[in-house]
């Protein structure tokens, strides 16, 4: 095996524990990955020494401490990029729909919103930073949720027992579909809000833009345009962020 090889089945194996999400036996990843056990156990030894993976008591192995600072280095330089990028977005959308728009980026379980451009106006939809959104609730959460992996949308719902499985996967279907999310009233009275997703180089979901409102404020062609402009935005935003 030439170290082209070796890298990429190293690669592999730690792919494999991010998209399970816990830890896994020598024999699970073998399984997975495809490669034979004796092989998985060499490449899991060296990546141990390196701190990259970690065993746990019962012999389990699973992502080591260096990756996870890692992946928070990148997670903070990839939400400083979304706050450069996305203020000039924010302020456009505010100006052309006369309502409140906000940026919320996935924090573990949970959206919080990082960057807002309230409208002037007496009646509007309030964005404070570091509000924390449900993602199983409203339309800020549920654009994020919405295009996670079957596995961490399941996760997320055996938190929340009293949620109707079936209803909320069609709802997903649909959001995915549609590319964005209209909620009436779900999260705050009276208040209309619709949000669509924003994407990392590797097409993984981590933010939605949403435009909130009084929903007496919204009629037809109101909802059209702040559809039309919102998906505009985070498009923008989604390819802005693949070129850095």
């Amino acid at each position: 095996m030439n170290q082209t090889q070796t890298v990429g089945r190293a690669l592999d194996i730690l792919f494999t524990l991010a998209e399970e999400n816990k830890s896994m036996t020598v024999k699970e990843i073998s399984e997975k990955v495809s490669i034979p056990t004796s092989t998985v156990y060499r490449l899991i030894k060296t990546l141990e020494l390196n701190e990259v993976v970690t065993r746990e008591p019962h012999g389990e192995i699973g992502l080591g401490i260096k990756l996870f600072s890692l992946a928070q280095n990148l997670y903070l330089k990839v939400e400083n990029d979304l706050l450069g990028i996305s203020l000039p977005l924010l302020k456009d959308l505010t100006e052309k729909l006369n309502e409140t728009s906000f940026l919320a980026i996935k924090k573990g379980d949970v959206g919080v919103t990082v960057q807002s451009v309230e409208v002037d106006r007496l009646i509007r939809f309030v964005a404070q930073k570091g509000k924390q959104h449900s993602l199983t609730e409203g339309a800020t959460g549920k654009a994020i949720l919405a295009f996670e992996k079957k596995n961490i949308i399941d996760d997320m719902l055996s938190i929340h027992p009293s949620i109707d499985q079936v209803r909320f996967f069609e709802e997903v279907k649909k959001i995915c579909q549609q590319g964005y999310v209209k909620t009436i009233g779900e999260v705050d009275a009276d208040t209309l809000a619709i949000a669509a997703p924003i994407f990392d180089l590797n097409n993984n979901v981590i933010a939605s833009i949403t435009v909130a409102g009084p929903k007496v404020r919204f009629d037809e062609d109101a909802i059209d345009r702040t559809i039309q402009e919102i998906k505009k935005a985070t498009s923008e935003l989604t390819t802005a962020l693949r070129k850095l």
